[in-house]
């Protein structure tokens, strides 16, 4: 078969259309493909974060008709009161060769009166191991003895004496004595001047007093 040269080239001509049409299927089709494939791997969406919980306020419950009887009838502590008295020691001491004598009379002058008082009397010297001492004394060591007074009233008429011998564990040339109220029942003094009391005895026999 003879093919002329206008044939062949209409072939062509019809051929190149052709691969055209096909070329644009082609690039449709791919172009909906990529579509659809970028938005089927479309990057997720992420996830929202979560709500910040919040924990409910704690419940009050409301005070009960006996507590609020309670507190409205509470009432302030009052300060206790505390007595006041003026307990004064007066007296003498002597000293010589391995004795001392004490004499204490003891007074209150008020204004409260007192169930008793104890007095306490020291010494810079030891005192000897045994001692004959009232009934309401008694020594607590080798320079202490202490001596109950009894009650005492409160308008310095009535007064208590104590009167007694401690021997001495040497024979000293002086010795200092110290008489002063230890308890008084708990009363304020405000004049302690007159219940303590410093005294230097010296061997001489003469009554030193304080």
């Amino acid at each position: 078969m003879v093919v002329t040269r206008r044939a062949a080239r209409a072939v062509s001509a019809t051929a190149s259309v052709v691969a055209s049409a096909v070329a644009s299927a082609v690039v449709l089709s791919v172009t909906a493909v990529l579509g659809a494939g970028a938005v089927a791997v479309a990057a997720p969406a992420l996830p929202a974060a979560p709500a910040a919980s919040v924990e409910p306020a704690a419940s009050v419950e409301p005070a009960t008709s006996a507590e609020r009887v309670a507190s409205a009838g509470r009432v302030a502590p009052v300060a206790a009161i505390v007595p006041e008295a003026d307990v004064s020691h007066h007296g003498h001491v002597v000293l010589w060769d391995a004795g001392l004598a004490v004499r204490v009379r003891t007074e209150n002058h008020g204004p409260a009166s007192l169930a008793g008082v104890t007095v306490r009397v020291r010494t810079s010297v030891a005192l000897a191991e045994r001692q004959e001492l009232p009934r309401n004394c008694l020594q607590t060591d080798r320079w202490t003895v202490l001596c109950r007074t009894g009650a005492l009233r409160a308008d310095g008429a009535q007064e208590r004496l104590l009167a007694f011998e401690l021997r001495l564990a040497g024979r000293p040339d002086e010795v200092v004595v110290w008489v002063d109220t230890l308890w008084n029942g708990g009363a304020a003094d405000r004049n302690p001047e007159n219940n303590d009391h410093e005294v230097l005895a010296l061997a001489t026999g003469d009554e030193y007093v304080f």
